[in-house]
């Protein structure tokens, strides 16, 4: 399957289409290494299989395995939740682990294969994981039917207890397992009525919370076998650049050092220890060749982005008669540009994997895969293995933002390379550090957006033309949906309407990042309508829902963060407000900013009021938590954040000294709203990230009375 062909079929999934797959078959029994690096699948040896996703131990512990990578956005939970409400168990006896490689098996339905991304795990997991567990109970029912000699249909489940009221017999999960797993899968079964929802839609605490808390969390870096060798890989200073020449003999006399050999990205070091690989690395003396490399600077891609504006573009959105309007001399005219600059995703584990030969031949790979079948894939092709002899152990992983959701896995071809070049004796670990992180690449890409807007006596927006320019993620020569989404479908009622894309070709590898094209979009049109309904003269909340398309889902978060945050009401001395509304990924988010100057003149955010509907709320603890975390993670980006090209195009930004996240002192008071609703769930991974900067900006500009036209707001150095 190409890219674009996985990102149309998420698309579509995401706009409500999709299947339901269930299917059951005998899984290996985790590895113990396995075991250890994720959520510990209970205290018992034997666990019984029930279906792909469910196992139960002779303990009554039931072990779900997640098809989705756990790094924080909390699907371990989610899913545990869905299997545990129709299996009608005890909180209390939830485990969860990943699941193994397996694109057919455990795919993801919104891709055609097993991935993490687009805010899709619960929505795609829903029915699928609500029908394993009312499956898996069928059975457990049928099992005791069967050993207690009485009807099925008098046997109940509570809590993690099957109960014959009739003969007063009892049972926990763990003593039927065995029998019920003999049992052959009722081919339907009936799932629950939400009104008798007992788990789903409450705040149950997230399963991998203690482990992370109480250090037993083990993570791919501390996975550390026998007789390992740490690898790290010089990488040029220029996207595009390659090894010209190398001189290594000033790294090969750091005690520690083993060997140095090209690869294809680089010069990889290998070393006993963390350290004298990266003090090897220090001292490597590379040549690189620049013949092809992208040598422009920040400042210079921008002149070039203005200039492709007068090119002709793909037209991704048309109605009405644009430019008819905009000669209208009876209507109000403001013009923008912004610009956007390329983004890294700094997750606070940077990339790392370790390749384990084992004494038969095949290969265990362990790493936080966001693709593990495409990861597998990559590692045997490389390594020169049969995929079978290649078994890749997802790990738990901290964050990753869109940074491991990469087609064709450049990641894993790196690593692989370096174990490949070596006699493979010994296990390889290859790791990135946080310099490499920021430096790699695989950003989100820059964007220039050019906006006109027009407005009528009544103060409604009767005139729109936006112009996007920027690199598409899924490099299409045609229009690429992830760069207007949020844009091509304005949720605005705007009669003459008009959204054009321009793509350009750079050396600078794009990769989506937390909340994709929205993470522009939202920005671009959420900060310009709201210069013109301050033009107009209108209240940016009343004249939202004036011009709000007929869908009250976007008018009911708008509603609720408004009156979260008593909108209209008194604003503290010093403070103004702003607002903002987005759709991403189906799920809508409304949220209001309250801003001052601070100290050094740098916007201080106070409090963030927030209002999220998601479809069925699974557990508002979890929604929270990815609001909050996605307020921060949108907030310390507009304020802070850019990845700028030097003169000749070095660049520039290495770690969290010059490309920051915000700091606990700056992280404002955040109150969210899960609002009530009874449509299919959606994803809440990204969705919080988009409103926290058009709204914080929107209170900036009534604030300052300046406009924020590049980001971000605090300027960083670009040449």
């Amino acid at each position: 399957m190409t890219i674009q062909e996985i990102s149309t079929t998420r698309r579509a999934f995401l706009a409500g289409t999709g299947g339901l797959v269930i299917g059951f078959a005998l899984m290996p029994k985790v590895s113990a290494f396995a075991a250890e690096s994720g959520v510990q699948a209970g205290g018992s040896d034997s666990l019984v299989t029930l279906s792909t996703f469910v196992r139960i131990g002779t303990d009554d512990m039931v072990t779900i395995l997640s098809k989705h990578i756990e790094f924080g956005q909390g699907p371990f939970t989610g899913l545990a939740t869905l299997v545990a409400e129709e299996l009608d168990a005890d909180w209390g006896q939830m485990r969860a682990v990943h699941s193994p490689a397996d694109d057919k098996v455990y795919a993801n339905l919104a891709f055609g294969l097993q991935g993490t991304g687009g805010s899709s795990s619960i929505a795609n997991s829903y029915e699928q994981f609500r029908k394993a567990g009312a499956t898996a109970r069928a059975m457990l029912v049928a099992a005791a039917a069967n050993e207690w000699n009485v009807p099925a249909s008098e046997i109940t489940v509570e809590k993690g207890r099957v109960k014959h009221a009739g003969s007063g017999k009892e049972s926990g999960f763990g003593a039927l397992a065995t029998q019920a797993a003999g049992i052959k899968p009722p081919s339907n079964v009936n799932l629950k009525d939400p009104a008798n929802f007992t788990l789903i839609g409450q705040e149950l605490p997230k399963l991998d919370t203690f482990s992370k808390t109480n250090g037993q969390a083990i993570y791919t870096l501390d996975i550390v076998p026998d007789n390992l060798l740490v690898a790290v890989v010089a990488h040029p200073d220029h996207f595009g650049a390659a090894v010209k020449s190398f001189d290594d003999s000033e790294a090969r006399k750091v005690k520690g050092v083993v060997d140095v050999k090209q690869v294809p990205q680089g010069v990889a070091v290998y070393a006993d220890n963390t350290f004298a690989a990266l003090k090897g690395r220090s001292v490597l003396k590379v040549e690189w060749d620049l013949s092809k490399a992208e040598t422009r600077s920040s400042n210079q891609l921008s002149a070039d982005y203005a200039k492709a504006l007068s090119e002709k573009g793909i037209v991704a959105s048309e109605k009405g008669d644009v430019e008819k309007a905009f000669g209208d001399a009876n209507l109000k005219k403001l013009e923008a540009q912004i610009i956007f600059p390329f983004l890294a995703h700094a997750p606070m584990e940077p990339l790392d994997a370790v390749f384990i030969k084992a004494a038969d031949g095949s290969l265990d790979v362990y790493n936080g895969a966001q693709f593990p079948g495409m990861d597998k894939a990559t590692a045997a092709k490389i390594v020169g293995l049969d995929p079978s002899k290649v078994r890749l152990n997802t790990q738990i992983t901290g964050g990753s933002f869109g940074r491991k959701a990469q087609f064709g896995s450049p990641y894993m071809q790196e690593a692989a390379a370096v174990f490949a070049a070596t006699d493979q004796s010994r296990p390889v670990k290859h790791m990135w550090t946080r310099e490499d992180d920021i430096r790699g690449g695989y950003y989100r890409p820059m964007y220039l957006h050019k906006m006109r807007g027009a407005i009528d006596a009544d103060g409604r927006i009767v005139a729109w033309d936006q112009a996007i320019v920027g690199q598409s993620i899924l490099a299409k020569a045609d229009l690429d949906s992830t760069s207007v989404e949020g844009a091509s479908d304005l949720p605005y009622d705007v009669p003459n309407l008009r959204v054009v894309s321009h793509n350009v070709n750079l050396s600078i590898p794009p990769l989506w990042w937390r909340s994709v094209g929205h993470t522009h979009t939202g920005f671009a049109v959420e900060t310009f309508l709201d210069e013109l309904f301050q033009m107009a003269g209108k209240d940016p909340v009343l004249g939202r829902l004036q011009q709000l398309k007929e869908d009250p889902r976007y008018a009911g978060v708008l509603n609720k963060a408004a009156e979260l945050a008593d909108w209209g009401g008194k604003v503290p001395e010093g403070r103004e407000r702003g607002v903002a509304v987005v759709k991403s990924f189906n799920t809508y988010v409304g949220q209001v900013v309250e801003v001052s100057a601070g100290t050094d003149g740098v916007p201080r955010v106070h409090k963030v009021w927030c209002a999220v509907d998601c479809g069925v709320a699974i557990n508002p603890n979890v929604i929270k938590a990815q609001m909050e975390g996605g307020i921060g993670y949108g907030l310390g980006a507009v304020l802070f954040d850019a990845v700028t090209l030097g003169e000749g195009g070095a660049i520039m930004q290495s770690n969290f000294h010059d490309y920051r996240s915000i700091r606990i002192n700056e992280m404002p008071d955040v109150e969210v709203a899960v609002i009530k609703s009874d449509a299919p769930p959606t994803g809440v991974g990204e969705p919080g990230v988009p409103p926290v900067g058009p709204a914080t900006a929107n209170a900036w500009r009534r604030l300052t009375g300046a406009p924020v036209r590049s980001l971000p707001i605090v300027a960083v150095a670009t040449s």
